[in-house]
């Protein structure tokens, strides 16, 4: 077994990524305030093609010195764009159809393993700030919440680690 050489990885360039068919999923980050999580959560979505990235509330956006320390170009890379209010763009996302859920611990909320996606059908996911998680009345607007089990004694993951364990799922589930 041999490690890959930067070279034999086949990234594709800037312009083959934005002319890709895109994951078909939205990713939105509400009142964030850490600038290491946002970039992560942009270099994931880079990684599987996710359609968008909205950042809301205090979340800080691009171009950012921090942002970029872990994100590592994905902002050049991963379509975004900044709504102050996120009760607003969810009743826009709504109206184009786009199924919403937000991840977080809430009475009957789905197991992230559970959670079944519909065919043809386009998503956005909701990750709230590091301390408070998501606002309920973002949850009150969302079509459900997902959640992921966690079995220690903390019941609670880093945004950039939440959003990479539920992209990689959402992915898998539309991809194969």
């Amino acid at each position: 077994m041999r490690k890959l050489e930067n070279s034999e990885l086949e990234r594709i360039s800037v312009e083959d990524f934005k002319s890709a068919r895109k994951t078909p999923l939205i990713i939105i980050l509400d009142d964030i305030r850490s600038l290491n999580n946002i970039g992560s959560v942009f270099r994931t979505c880079d990684a599987f093609l996710i359609e968008k990235i909205y950042l809301c509330g205090i979340t800080a956006v691009p171009p950012n010195k921090e942002i970029h320390k872990t994100a590592l170009g994905a902002t050049e890379t991963v379509d975004w764009e900044y709504s102050e209010n996120c009760l607003d763009l969810l009743v826009n996302l709504k109206t184009d159809n786009v199924k919403i859920y937000a991840i977080e611990q809430v009475e009957n909320s789905v197991y992230l393993q559970d959670f079944e996606l519909l065919q043809n059908q386009k998503y956005a996911l909701i990750f709230g700030n590091e301390v408070f998680g998501v606002r309920q009345e973002l949850i009150a607007k969302c079509d459900g919440t997902i959640e992921i089990p966690q079995l220690g004694t903390k019941h609670s993951l880093n945004i950039a680690v939440s959003a990479g364990i539920v992209i990689w799922d959402f992915f898998k589930k539309i991809s194969y």
